[in-house]
Parts: structure tokens; sequence; C-alpha cells
């Protein structure tokens, strides 16, 4: 079977799904931050400023720096009631409409009759959202918080910001363990950027769809039709009875994950495909899996389940 993502009509797009700006904790301004994502070669960016009355509950309007080869996707960092250890959800939803209304978050401090981080969760997919548990590691979230999160189309399991200013980059542990536990989750990474440290530019995820068009995106996002990178690319993967088959950039490792401890991976040199048997593996009920390249630079798809 073809893995879904591949199998999608369209083709890939490079995007970043969480960037901040000067509307709030950013440095640069929404044109600069555009700017510099177009130059670089991405073909699309979410901004995502922290939605919070102390930066008047941001969602900027950057339709203005869409160009023929470039768009943008109008989104916020949701923050809203406090997670087990007494901090501010942080919530990325990408998708949402301007008119989206604010809740009672004056500052990044929890205060008493917020809405919930679920509530407010649910009502931006509600809105239409692509929504995303963000940071899962920097934030120290529980398992339980992270469950709570029903309304969650991913995980950010790779935010380069949090890698390059905490060493706290991923979320691979809530997203597997929710995996356990029957959730149909996929994953994405992002850069978190906000230009004050190299935070930008490190981790994005690549989606599948016929337009570079934020409608056709967020289908494919809501879809699961992506995959997410720091640098390698992952042109197919074929899901046998007994072994995958993975098409990609020159690669070192391949490993293909499954509940519990199950991997099984393939070592070499510059190999551009690999056939990686299950071994153990093949008893989950869901299978992942990761590229790494000879600079230790990761790529990682979205769980398929049996």
């Amino acid at each position: 079977m073809q893995d879904p993502t591949f199998s999608a009509p369209g083709r890939f797009w490079r995007g970043n799904l969480h960037t901040h700006s000067n509307r709030s904790d950013g440095i640069l301004s929404p044109e600069e931050v555009c700017r510099r994502y177009r130059d670089e070669g991405y073909d699309f960016i979410a901004l995502t400023d922290h939605f919070i009355g102390m930066y008047d509950y941001p969602i900027v309007d950057t339709t203005g720096y869409r160009t023929d080869h470039f768009t943008t996707i109008l989104g916020a960092e949701l923050h809203s009631g406090a997670m087990e250890n007494g901090e501010l959800w942080h919530i990325l939803a990408v998708g949402l409409p301007q008119d989206f209304a604010p809740s009672n978050t004056p500052h990044f401090m929890p205060i008493d009759d917020m809405e919930t981080g679920p509530d407010i969760a649910r009502r931006a997919r509600d809105a239409g959202a692509f929504v995303a548990i963000a940071h899962p590691e920097w934030g120290g979230l529980t398992l339980d918080d992270a469950r709570s999160i029903d309304a969650a189309h991913a995980v950010e399991i790779y935010n380069h910001g949090c890698q390059v200013g905490a060493d706290r980059a991923e979320g691979f542990w809530h997203l597997d363990r929710m995996l356990e536990n029957g959730r149909k989750l996929t994953l994405c990474a992002t850069d978190d950027a906000h230009f004050s440290e190299p935070d930008h530019f490190g981790g994005w995820t690549m989606v599948k769809a016929e337009e570079n068009t934020p409608e056709a995106l967020l289908t494919a996002l809501k879809a699961g039709h992506m995959y997410a990178s720091t640098g390698p690319m992952i042109h197919d993967v074929q899901w046998g009875p007994k072994e995958v088959v993975v098409r990609c950039s020159p690669a070192a490792t391949v490993i293909v994950q499954g509940s519990g401890s199950a991997t099984s991976a393939i070592h070499g040199s510059a190999m551009g495909e690999v056939t990686v048997p299950y071994g153990r593996v093949e008893a989950s009920d869901w299978m992942r899996l990761t590229v790494i390249d000879a600079h230790g630079k990761r790529a990682w798809t979205n769980p398929v389940w049996k």
C-alpha cells in the first residue's frame, strides 16, 4: 500500500506553520517575516502571533504579502487556561477566521474563569482551523494534558526555536503514547520563529496539495497529507505486509517505529531506496518512519494504521 500522503494528488509545498512577528513577541514586522521566508524558498507560512490581550489578540492579515509563488495562512498561537504545571496553554491554530472571538487571556499567566485549553482548541477547530499541540516537551505537558486536547489534529514533534533556545524540541513521547491509546493524530515540524535568535529555517512541514493556496493546504493538513523535516526529503513510502520501502534523499538511517519499544532500522551510506523489515513492529496497530541523513538531520512520516 502506498502511504496516503504520497498517493494524494498534487505536489509537495514547503511551509512553516508556527511563526511570530512584532505583532506579539517577535522582532520583525509581518511583511519582513513573509519576505524572509519567501526569499528562503518557502512556499507558504502561517503567521501565528500570541493571541492574548497584551498584544490586542492578533490574527494578522497577511493576505497582502502573497505572490504568485508564495502564500500565507492566517492563524494564531492560542492561550487559555492552565496546564497541570500551572502554566498557560499554547495551542497552534492555523486557518483561523479573522473574527475568531478572543479568549479572556490578558497576559501570559492563567487567571480565574478562563476558557480551558481543550475548550479553546475545540472552538478553533470548529472555526475551521488545523489544530496542533504546540511544543509539548518545552511546555512540560503531562500525558493527561496532551490527552485532554481532543480537538487536536496533530502534535508538533519538532520545534526549532525550542531546540535552539531550550534544547527541548520534541513531542514524540506525547504523540506515541496517544497513538497507543488509539488517538489517530498526525505530526508537524515548525520553526516557532521570533528572529531574536537563530530560530528560523530549521524545521518545516511538506504538504501534498494540488495548489499552493490556503484552502488547498488546509484541506491537505487536516487530511494528514504531509510529512515533517529538518532536512531530508521523502519521495515515496510503500507499506507492505512484512516490510516498508522508502525512497528518499541520501540517508544514513531509516527507522520504522511502532507501539512500545518496537522499532526496526537499516543503516548505510547515501541510501536512496531502503527496505526495512518490520520485525516486532509488525504487531503494532500503527507505524511511522524516521529518515536520518549523514548530518543527523531528520524527516518523519505520519503514522499509518492497520
